[in-house]
């Protein structure tokens, strides 16, 4: 039984993400999204190392949301390079998801 409080859809679009990397340097590049919920969501392909308890700024089209890194990718595993972000709670919604038929609808919910 899933105990998550928000649906979480499997998808695949281009954010840009920036922040302060590991070792206190600026970065922003692009990533992708693998799963999204309305109150998180899980990306790949970044490069830059973060830290557990850092807040990243998230962009999908002209959206921007800021969100905290709760989780990272074990080296050594599939999950490796993942990356796991919760929206802090101040922050906009850019994902709408219809949790009856589970699809996800781009720009701000």
């Amino acid at each position: 039984m899933d105990r998550r409080r928000h649906t979480r859809v499997s998808a695949e679009l281009p954010i840009r993400v920036w922040g302060v990397n590991s070792s206190s340097q600026p970065f922003a590049q692009p990533a992708r999204t693998k799963n999204i919920s309305t109150s998180g969501m899980v990306i790949s392909g970044l490069t830059s190392t973060v830290r557990l308890g850092s807040v990243l700024e998230v962009q999908l089209d002209d959206e921007k949301a800021q969100y905290c890194v709760i989780w990272l990718g074990k080296p050594g595993t599939r999950k490796q390079g993942e990356v796991g972000l919760a929206k802090l709670a101040s922050e906009p919604c850019l994902f709408a998801i219809n949790s009856a038929s589970h699809s996800a609808a781009l720009g701000h919910g």
